[in-house]
């Protein structure tokens, strides 16, 4: 029994394997340059991407489940779509799909729309997968360090009506363990879906008042103004993926993406426990700036 893991050398992708680990699980990790990959043991590099159609059929070869992981491109939908097709023709027996929070409802956000599509497929299909809906990552505010520590700012223009941000070790977790689960099934499961949720509905005001509680400094909040997100953002960005981000935080900012409760008690009933909070990312993450 195996498991091939997309995206394995990427934020989720390591925490998936991470988790899979500590579990025993045979691991194949699909990556571009397998000479130069460092996993741990149990896990075995496989070469290969996702726009490579003839990779694509080697790696699923011998696969009992897939974790599909599609990175934000200009071809998303197209490599994620072929990569389901290879899946069902392979015989693989079971999927977990990383799609997104809100994407049936975010029609206007390209990348947004494009995974919730992929769940079209998934269920015109009748493919015997688990969809995985996450939120906005905690962990991006890793990139505020410059602006929270340098200038007492938090950078990005998240609005007022609140956001129930995830952990990313909480995306693996319940990655790792729908990816068990159908692994360790007799046969195909029935399709599933999960909202991948926080705790907190946060807010640009709620996300400063932690930092400067945990910080002890004066945080403000850099403002609403999506200009300046998407220049900012096309300076390490293409013009495209900048303004997907932006139409991101602009439906962010007009509609929020707040949980409903039992999209909530659902995530937690599949982790065993409560998702990790905002302000518990924070205080490791202040810890972690001030030891080096």
């Amino acid at each position: 029994m195996t498991i091939l893991i997309t995206g394995a050398t990427g934020v989720v992708g390591t925490q998936v394997i991470v988790h899979l680990q500590k579990e025993g699980a045979e691991v194949r990790a699909l990556t571009r340059s397998p000479e130069k990959a460092k996993f741990a043991e149990k896990v075995t590099p496989v070469k290969g991407e996702l726009s490579d159609i003839e990779a694509m059929r080697v790696a699923m070869k011998d696969i009992d489940t897939l974790f599909l992981l599609v990175p934000n491109a200009a071809d998303e939908l197209t490599q994620a779509l072929q990569a389901m097709s290879i899946a069902r023709e392979a015989g693989v027996k079971g999927i977990v799909y990383l799609s997104v929070f809100k994407g049936a409802e975010y029609v206007d956000v390209p990348h947004f729309t494009s995974k919730h599509t992929v769940e079209r497929m998934i269920e015109q299909m009748n493919l015997s997968a688990t969809v995985l809906r996450p939120a906005y990552f905690i962990q991006n505010d890793v990139r505020q360090k410059d602006a929270l520590l340098g200038h007492g700012i938090y950078g990005m223009p998240v609005g007022s009506k609140g956001i129930s941000m995830v952990d990313v070790r909480d995306i693996g977790d319940a990655a790792a363990r729908e990816l068990l689960r159908r692994e360790r099934a007799d046969a195909p499961l029935p399709r599933a879906a999960f909202e991948l949720v926080g705790p907190d509905a946060l807010t640009a005001d709620s996300i400063v008042a932690i930092w400067a509680a945990v910080l002890q400094r004066p945080i403000r909040y850099v403002g609403d103004n999506l200009d300046t997100l998407e220049s900012r953002l096309k300076q390490a960005a293409p013009g495209w993926l900048a303004y997907d981000m932006r139409l991101m935080m602009q439906r962010y900012q007009q509609d929020g993406a707040v949980a409903a409760s039992a999209e909530l008690d659902a995530f937690t009933a599949l982790l065993g426990r409560a998702p990790r909070t905002y302000r518990d990312f924070a205080e490791a993450t202040a810890k972690e700036w001030a030891s080096n």
